[in-house]
């Protein structure tokens, strides 16, 4: 089953709830009413997080806000997370299939030792690679955060006035479930096409989007772009 939404035709729109806001950029939100807004979280795991509470990035200009803070959709983590409880339970299984009696104590302690070392280094680099790729929405640019390690990232980031096109793609029984799906975004800059993978609430994404790129216009036709 798929879902393909193309923000250039105005009869594929689709309606958000009623208690997401229209996104704003002339005033800061007070805080006593980013409460109400429907995303709104101070949950530093959020996968989904409408003007996020004390989140800075090194490519942000001074005067620029985060809309939006998006990660991965957690059920995406559920691969690794068996495959890390499978490699838990390993050494008990080998234990009882094969005769290791015969191998020294102190070996076979040095064994699991380092076999659960692997195992924690493995969890906390799938966590770690889910937790610092984000892609943020500002009221000015989309970026693209792409964590490679802990010395290296790539960032790719391109102008709200440069977006052409917003595709929402929902690809499977599971993603419809939990909404969840892939977002690509058509610009003019260097790079062609941004792509938000497996982000929760995808149409509401888009809106958020499309509001803002339209500000944008406005904005320039009234001479108050920044």
């Amino acid at each position: 089953m798929s879902d393909v939404y193309d923000s250039s035709h105005h009869s594929n729109k689709k309606s958000v709830s009623k208690s997401t806001p229209k996104v704003t950029r002339d005033k800061e939100i007070p805080m006593e009413l980013k409460g109400t807004l429907q995303g709104h979280t101070k949950n530093p795991l959020a996968a989904f997080c409408y003007y996020p509470d004390r989140v800075n990035f090194v490519a942000a200009d001074s005067e620029e806000r985060i809309v939006l803070l998006l990660r991965r959709h957690p059920i995406t983590n559920l691969r690794w997370i068996i495959a890390a409880l499978l490699m838990s339970v390993s050494p008990l299984v080998v234990s009882i299939f094969i005769d290791i009696s015969t191998v020294p104590i102190a070996f076979q302690i040095i064994g699991i030792m380092f076999w659960y070392l692997i195992t924690t280094a493995y969890i906390f680099e799938q966590f770690l690679s889910w937790f610092f790729n984000v892609y943020i929405v500002t009221d000015e640019r989309v970026f693209d955060v792409d964590f490679v390690n802990l010395v290296y990232r790539e960032i790719t980031d391109a102008a709200l006035d440069q977006i052409q096109d917003v595709t929402v793609r929902v690809g499977s029984v599971i993603r419809t479930l939990f909404d969840y799906g892939d977002i690509s975004i058509q610009t003019a800059a260097e790079m062609p096409e941004l792509e938000f993978e497996a982000v929760p609430h995808p149409d509401k994404v888009a809106q958020i989007l499309r509001e803002l790129r339209v500000e944008e216009e406005q904005e320039k036709l009234e001479g108050r772009v920044r």
